[in-house]
């Protein structure tokens, strides 16, 4: 029969608690033997030394050693009391729990093949000190230790069949698989070690992308943040400086008024005194002449007229110009005439503004939007250059349609101009996210060009070149071309393709406008420059223009 390990039959009667350093006394009997030694040393004065439990007596003092099998005995229940006392969640989520333990739940330790059984440190001591477990299976444990074993045979499934790649019974490779190439599974797993340690690698590699990944995300977080502060200080301080200027102008205007208006009262207060002084003296010789008038003493009239003649002909008589007079009113129009310009170029510029901020990009690309009026965020109104087209098209409705005429137009030379395609490219650069629309009558290619594409040749068409990409249109069928190579394309008819460029993702994608909008074809790429809308008509009285979107 195994030893009971039991407490109480370890312990010391003198401290109540599990033996330290246990000693055996001559009587027989063990202490602790802090406990027996502390004991005896009080009894010291009287030279006897008693067993605390049966009273005999010892004379001498009794040598006393550990006694080295108890206190084995001693760690061993100290170890079994541990585990017994292991917290009942010390089973974390995902862990195999012991079969055995039924009044609280304990970690597996290990799962036993024979047994059919998951054990705990504690229940699976037997497995370790007992012979009759010697030819037991132990394995990490398992939690569905039944899918070891085959459901026909109730054996242990030890070998693997290549043919049907399944893990089988030894009565099974003698049975439903006896012509098949098996193998021990101790032998493929060999074999697909391998291929899980190249897959481990291919997983390591890929944490370590996606780790530099996210590092790469979180500087591009900082700096977008670090742009925008920086933006936004910017914005503020040319705005700030901008209104300064105003202000700094307002006084400027202010002090010119006041100074003009006091040299203009001091003038007209200058002309007022004088004219003033003239009238005193007016109404001075009115009243001299008039009392002169008035005496009957002709001899006196005759002497006196002589010398006031002479007196009103020396007099500087000063007169006022009168004229309409419109004071300040015509610099209240000059500044409002300014205000007025200065708004309009804040109307006209403010959608570059707000265009810029929504043109900012980070590493990743954005999704197209998912409805027609989703691209209209990212419309532009684009127009045809003049310098560019061929002189067999002619451009109307404000340079946005082009049509092949029978005769040639009279366009003035040019360098840009294309000479041997009836094609034309837009006048605006596309950076960015861009999205415009080409209403097409027949044959037509609508196509995306850099500014140096050659304008000459061949390879000067649009699609023929790798400098420019193109969607030929056509009343049953569509083409895309792009170095010269061409891919035929399906896609219902419409009179309508859409066109969504977004330059910084490298993404170039034509769609089929009518009801709603079917992607023909979608290009990945990287462009290098900006991009300029390019159309190219076939046939005389086919026409093809950029529409404007609302």
């Amino acid at each position: 029969m195994a030893l009971q390990l039991d407490p109480e039959s370890l312990g010391c009667s003198v401290c109540l608690d599990l033996l330290k350093d246990p000693v055996t006394l001559p009587c027989g009997h063990t202490y602790c033997m802090s406990c027996v030694g502390r004991r005896w040393d009080k009894e010291d004065p009287h030279h006897k030394y008693s067993c605390p439990l049966c009273k005999q007596m010892f004379t001498p003092r009794p040598a006393v050693v550990t006694n080295v099998m108890l206190a084995d005995l001693v760690e061993e229940l100290k170890k079994k009391k541990k585990l017994q006392e292991a917290p009942a969640d010390s089973v974390k989520p995902g862990e195999v729990v012991c079969d055995v333990c039924v009044a609280r739940a304990r970690k597996a330790f290990k799962s036993c093949l024979v047994c059919r059984v998951s054990y705990c440190e504690l229940h699976l001591q037997p497995h370790f000190q007992s012979p009759a477990f010697e030819k037991h299976k132990l394995v990490e444990p398992s939690r569905n230790l039944q899918e070891r074993f085959c459901s026909r045979h109730d054996e242990v499934m030890k070998i693997f069949c290549c043919t049907d790649q399944q893990v089988i019974c030894f009565f099974c490779s003698l049975d439903e698989h006896k012509d098949h190439n098996t193998v021990s599974a101790a032998a493929h797993r060999k074999d697909k070690s391998k291929e899980l340690e190249l897959n481990l690698q291919n997983i390591r590699q890929r944490i370590q992308g996606r780790e530099k990944d996210v590092k790469l995300l979180q500087q591009e977080e900082e700096a977008i943040s670090h742009s925008a502060d920086r933006a936004v200080r910017d914005s503020e301080e040319s705005f700030s400086g901008f209104v300064r200027l105003i202000e700094r102008r307002i006084s400027e205007v202010k002090e010119r008024i006041r100074s003009q208006q006091e040299e203009e009262i001091s003038r007209v207060k200058e002309l007022e005194e004088k004219l003033q002084l003239e009238l005193s003296e007016l109404k001075l010789k009115d009243a001299e002449l008039q009392q002169l008038l008035d005496s009957d003493d002709h001899i006196q009239l005759l002497l006196d007229s002589s010398s006031l003649s002479l007196v009103t002909e020396s007099t500087s008589v000063l007169s006022v110009c009168v004229k309409p007079l419109r004071h300040f009113e015509d610099l209240t129009a000059a500044v409002s005439n300014t205000r007025d310009k200065l708004q309009n170029v804040l109307h006209e510029e403010w959608p570059t503004v707000l265009r810029k901020v929504i043109e900012v990009d980070v590493l990743l690309p954005r999704p197209e939007p998912r409805s027609r009026e989703g691209f209209f965020q990212y419309s532009r109104q684009i127009t045809l250059d003049p310098n560019t087209v061929n002189t067999w098209l002619q451009l109307s409705d404000g340079n946005r349609r082009a049509t092949v005429t029978k005769g040639k137009q009279t366009y003035s030379s040019h360098p840009e101009r294309f000479t041997d395609w009836l094609q034309v490219l837009s006048r605006e650069g596309l950076t960015g996210r861009c999205y415009w629309e080409v209403e097409r009558s027949s044959g037509v290619s609508v196509a995306v060009a850099y500014k140096d594409s050659s304008r000459s040749g061949q390879d000067s068409g649009f699609g023929n070149n790798d400098r420019s990409w193109s969607l030929g249109c056509f009343d049953l069928s569509f083409h895309f071309r792009h170095k010269n190579v061409k891919t035929l394309l399906s896609g219902p008819a419409s009179c309508r393709i859409g066109v969504y460029l977004d330059h910084t993702a490298g993404t170039l994608s034509f769609y089929s406008v009518s009801d709603t909008m079917t992607l023909l074809h979608r290009v990945q790429t990287t462009f290098t420059q900006p991009l300029h809308a390019g159309l190219s008509v076939y046939w005389v009285g086919d026409t093809a223009e950029l529409c404007e979107l609302k």
